[in-house]
């Protein structure tokens, strides 16, 4: 036994759960709790209440959804804490939640937010980034050590708590992005297996490999699937119960990190979606990913009136235009140095009814839609002859489907390369 002290874990769910056993398997004494009732598994006791587990515990080990649930619990156990008892608070809250609890309980506090999920506590091999004064830390370390590598944060605990969610930031985005290679080579018509193949050897490759059963199990029609891969054969079931990270944590996560550096955050929406209707809150990641990328990224209904758009500005036609826009719609931006907002029947007397001189060197480019509910935005890249336009659109679900509610636009010379004709009819100038 490392040592005859006893380590009360609060929150016994996948990850609580794990970390207590792996702690009981280390040699403590581990007593455990959760709201749910729900019995500990492997080797660890499991207390009524809250303050029966933390009464005779030298540290009280937190494995807690949110700030809220580290609050309230911690609240109801305060008066049960012996004077020397270390509180060491593993959830992932918002760096704000974690100084506040920091104040609370000064020294005896150790915020030591975990990289990793379920295997990695069931193996010891967490990265923890621990946050305290360093005689606490030296006092909470073996403990500490017993789930993974320690790292002393050179901060407090709002430091750690950020640090935790820039990592998982990463995560967010290469969670995004498998999603978007997936969905690229369904729209390409290669084979799932092969496009996991390629996949694994790339930048992607850990997450690929580490949830490959899980991407290969929800793409199945059935719900359970044997899968063989490069490491052996692994049985894996699309359901919440076999999740090691879900898409509501790192949804939770990236939404606590928008919130805190008051910078706009893309991935906090996307993966919000993904804990919808793709696959369900409680889903693992790559169930999320695996189940969105069978979905098309944007519906072609939100698509016409962006490709009818588009139409307009290739033939000159101004009926592709009112096709496009609803009757209201407004086009603005600056031009020749000054501000224009020009209704929908001015902006269509722009376009002479015929294709620009260069129409066959001129392009344009759908870069983003994102829709949310009845409304969406979107961007395109125009290359137009000696210019570049940026155009941003605001789109509306109208009473015919959608249609352009307003654009406006962005002008700026195109980068030099040789052009077909000249710069073409003042119409598609803008």
């Amino acid at each position: 036994m490392n040592s005859p002290h006893t380590i009360a874990v609060l929150g016994l769910g996948r990850m609580g759960d794990t970390i207590a056993t792996r702690l009981a398997a280390e040699g403590w004494d581990v007593v455990g709790w959760t709201r749910s009732g729900r019995p500990a598994s492997g080797a660890a006791r499991t207390a009524a209440d809250p303050q029966e587990a933390v009464a005779q515990a030298d540290f009280v080990l937190l494995a807690l959804f949110d700030g809220p649930a580290c609050r309230r619990v911690l609240e109801a156990v305060r008066g049960s804490l012996r004077t020397e008892t270390i509180v060491l608070n593993t959830s992932t809250i918002a760096p704000a939640e974690a100084a506040e609890l920091a104040r609370q309980f000064g020294a005896s506090y150790v915020h030591a937010p975990v990289l990793g999920s379920v295997p990695a506590a069931a193996t010891g091999t967490l990265q923890v980034l621990a946050a305290a004064d360093r005689d606490t830390f030296d006092r909470a370390r073996p403990v500490l050590e017993a789930l993974g590598t320690v790292r002393h944060v050179d901060g407090d605990a709002a430091t750690a708590a950020s640090l935790k969610l820039i990592a998982n930031s990463s995560l967010a985005g290469a969670v995004l992005a498998l999603r978007d290679a997936l969905r690229q080579s369904d729209a390409l018509g290669l084979p799932r297996a092969q496009a996991l193949d390629v996949l694994e050897l790339g930048q992607l490759g850990r997450l690929v490999a580490r949830k490959r059963p899980f991407l290969t199990a929800a793409s199945d029609a059935t719900p359970t699937t044997t899968t063989t891969t490069g490491t052996g054969t692994a049985t894996a079931t699309a359901t919440a119960a076999t999740a090691e990270f879900t898409v509501g944590a790192l949804a939770k996560d990236m939404a606590l990190l928008a919130g805190a550096s008051g910078a706009p955050l893309r991935s906090a929406a996307e993966l919000a979606e993904l804990a919808g209707p793709a696959a369900g809150p409680d889903s693992d990641i790559a169930v999320a990913v695996a189940a969105a990328a069978t979905v098309p990224a944007v519906p072609d209904d939100v698509l016409a009136p962006l490709r009818a758009y588009v139409r307009g500005h290739a033939t000159g036609d101004p009926a592709h235009f009112r096709d496009a826009f609803l009757p209201t719609a407004h086009v603005e931006g600056i031009r020749d140095g000054a501000f224009v907002s020009w209704p929908l029947d001015a902006y269509c007397a722009l376009f002479s009814g015929g294709p620009a001189p260069d129409e066959p060197a001129r392009s344009r480019r759908i870069d983003s839609v994102d829709v949310h509910g009845t409304v969406a935005t979107a961007t395109m890249t125009l290359s137009h002859g000696a210019d570049t336009f940026t155009d941003v659109f605001l789109l509306v679900r109208a009473d015919d489907g959608w249609r352009i509610a307003n654009k406006a636009y962005h002008r700026r010379p195109a980068p030099p390369h040789p052009q077909v004709g000249g710069r073409g009819s003042e119409g598609f100038a803008e």
